[in-house]
């Protein structure tokens, strides 16, 4: 069997992702958020303590002069004030936890999971799970994270032991006031180092994963001969090849000596430099695409020629980018000559018209 040493292809990486291999782990999201919630817990708490007090002050005051739109006055407020005080918190955690899917390749639902397949109750499979890399790794994995917590808690709570076993000199509020702080730490601390260790995990899985999605030399070719052939991935090939090539014949009318009509259904832009040889056609269309060359060049004045026959040998002979052939050297000459003296009376610019083709008698203005 061949050996998957290929990169996937964005198709294949599609396919994968249908199926469920993903490269993600849950611990980002986790631990993302508990530093929120170190973060945002104390200010949730400040902000509902200080509004608890303010609705605790009114009670007596209702108390001693009862009314019902007061008391339902007062509980409204409260629950407001509540509500907006959990807000942040709720909307911190939601947000971090849709950032951390979205920073692990993003939200993505396995469709193909939900397919039943036979193979999914092979035993054998089951004990591979077990029993595989995989499992030494989660196995690795949660002792480390044991380790590195009990480290945490550790470093933590040291500092801590000497003031609760002096718990009776200390005022309550002191006490409680560093448990607070020193619980928020641990959270703190806990998370980055979770952190840590999480973004080791998922280099391991997105590792893991891209490995089993390779693929051979063989799919990848057929793969590209599959794409290749898709009449549709075809079409739009071509259809953006041919209007790179529109774009950069109209990006080059401006250079062109003389625009050869049809009148009206060919047209055809030869650019004429000594130095370099024969006339050579820089832009050529039919239909739609000679009546904008017609306006191109109209609008960077130059000059539009009629000359129905020499039109159609040009444009049924030439590519664009190519010479005009020796057989035209002469009717191109004349129109350029005729081009020329346009230029120097001034009146170069707009359609001229010949009183015959160049292609058997001279050109004369009408």
């Amino acid at each position: 069997m061949s050996e998957r040493t290929e990169q996937p292809t964005p198709r294949k990486r599609r396919e994968a992702r249908r199926e469920g291999h993903v490269a993600r782990t849950p611990d980002i999201g986790a631990w993302l958020g508990m530093l929120a919630a170190s973060i945002l817990v104390p200010m949730t708490v400040r902000s509902t303590t200080d509004h608890a007090r303010g609705v605790l002050e009114q009670v007596p005051s209702i108390i001693e002069n009862p009314d019902i739109n007061l008391a339902l006055g007062l509980l409204r407020t409260a629950l407001t004030g509540a509500a907006f005080a959990v807000a942040p918190l709720a909307v911190g955690l939601m947000v971090l936890g849709i950032a951390a899917a979205g920073a692990q390749g993003g939200i993505h639902v396995a469709t193909k999971l939900f397919i039943p397949r036979f193979s999914r109750l092979n035993p054998l499979h089951g004990v591979k799970r077990i029993f595989g890399p995989r499992a030494w790794w989660e196995a690795l994995k949660a002792l480390l994270k044991t380790a590195v917590l009990a480290g945490v808690l550790y470093l933590t709570v040291k500092d801590l032991v000497p003031m609760l076993l002096g718990a009776g000199q200390i005022p309550l509020s002191s006490l409680l006031g560093a448990v607070s702080d020193a619980t928020i730490t641990l959270m703190r601390s806990a998370a980055i180092a979770g952190l840590v260790m999480a973004a080791a995990d998922y280099a391991v899985v997105r590792r893991r994963t891209m490995k089993q999605i390779r693929m051979t030399r063989q799919e990848v070719k057929d793969e590209y001969k599959r794409t290749e052939g898709d009449p549709l991935i075809k079409s739009q090939i071509r259809s953006r090849q041919l209007a790179m090539t529109r774009n950069r014949m109209i990006a080059a009318l401006p250079k062109a000596d003389v625009v050869v009509v049809n009148p009206t259904h060919i047209a055809v832009a030869l650019q004429y430099e000594p130095d370099k040889g024969a006339p050579r056609v820089i832009a050529k269309g039919a239909g739609v695409i000679a009546k904008r060359i017609r306006e191109v060049a109209t609008e960077h004045r130059v000059p539009l020629v009629e000359d129905v026959p020499l039109a159609r040998a040009l444009h049924a002979s030439c590519e664009v980018g190519d010479e005009i052939p020796p057989e035209l050297y002469g009717a191109v000459a004349k129109v350029l000559a005729f081009v020329m003296r346009l230029k120097a009376r001034g009146s170069a610019a707009g359609l001229h018209r010949f009183a015959e083709s160049t292609l058997s008698d001279a050109p004369t203005a009408r």
